[in-house]
């Protein structure tokens, strides 16, 4: 089944079945006879020939870090909904943390008629990255890391850290701290830059060997922990980048005997589901990820679309959510 079969069947020229089929002006008799052609044949359009008619492929593209991450389950959440309604189909591209990978998604994208547009989950932004959005024929926006090069939506990582260190920082004197790597600018320069900012303003200070680098798992922040109770033996307070860090100094000061938050307060940062069920439940920030993700694809609808056409960034907000991991 073609548009000619469906033409010749509804008893009208095929440039009438092309008007119907992408909005045009159709008079109501000639819509009604198409409209019960399709409905009895199941007649779908073909994507390949509407791109090459219109140029557009209703696809955009979505480059995550990874998959089992539930601040990125957030994002991608508050994406699809909004891309679906807006009648684009969702392309995913998950990374793995690979940064390389990022960029050959991005110029993979480049291609002609890959996609309408792309947000970009991001962990790093390197010049490669840059060059790669540049050379982007579509819109692209970047969600979760503060970037110059294009749109992006964003958390406040370093007030949200400076705020729930604080809370640690109530009872905590010889306070730790579990970081990532600083290439992520948000996660890794912007949380640290927040933790001893807290600690200046308390008027703690904190030694080189009570701060530890960790990846972004529950095991890493064990691993961390127990380096932590072995070079820094005094410390009351760990303070962690990520709640799956947390997840970790808990299990380790648990194993190790350290009551929390007796001997040790415990804090984290993303409020993922698990914080609440934990023993003792952790002390966080609420990070309004799903939301995030909304803006991010609202944002790209209207470049796509022609309805926005300046660049422009979106600092999200955040809430401490105080549990029994700290007094």
């Amino acid at each position: 089944m073609d548009i000619n079969q469906i033409a010749q069947m509804a008893g009208v020229s095929r440039a009438t079945v092309s008007r119907y089929l992408n909005d045009g002006y159709v008079s109501q008799e000639k819509r009604a006879a198409i409209r019960r052609v399709i409905e009895k044949t199941g007649y779908v359009p073909s994507r390949q020939a509407k791109t090459l008619r219109t140029g557009k492929t209703n696809v955009v593209g979505v480059i995550i870090p990874k998959i089992n991450s539930a601040s990125v389950s957030r994002m991608v959440a508050g994406i699809t909904p909004v891309l679906n309604e807006a009648g684009y189909q969702v392309l995913l591209a998950n990374t793995s943390n690979d940064a390389a990978r990022e960029v050959e998604f991005l110029r993979l994208f480049s291609e002609k008629n890959q996609v309408d547009g792309v947000i970009l989950i991001a962990t790093v932004v390197t010049p490669e990255h840059e060059e790669a959005i540049a050379s982007l024929p579509v819109p692209v926006v970047v969600l979760d890391q503060n970037v110059e090069c294009c749109s992006c939506v964003f958390q406040n990582d370093l007030d949200a850290m400076h705020d729930v260190a604080s809370v640690a920082l109530r009872t905590s004197r010889h306070p730790a701290y579990i970081g990532v790597f600083e290439a992520d600018v948000a996660v890794g320069q912007m949380r640290r830059k927040g933790f001893l900012a807290a600690c200046v303003e308390a008027g703690v200070e904190v030694p080189e060997r009570a701060m530890r680098v960790a990846e972004f798992t529950v095991d890493s922040g064990y691993e961390q922990a127990e380096a932590l109770l072995e070079e820094y033996p005094e410390l009351d307070g760990i303070v962690c980048a990520t709640d799956s860090i947390a997840y970790g100094a808990l299990t380790c000061l648990r194993e190790y005997g350290h009551r929390v938050p007796d001997e040790v307060v415990v804090t984290g940062i993303d409020d993922s589901e698990i914080s609440q069920i934990v023993t003792p439940t952790l002390t966080t920030v609420h990070n309004h990820y799903k939301t995030s993700g909304t803006e991010a694809a609202r944002m790209l609808v209207g470049f796509m679309t022609g309805e926005e056409y300046v660049s422009r960034k979106i600092k999200m907000g955040y809430e401490v959510v105080t549990r029994n991991s700290t007094r």
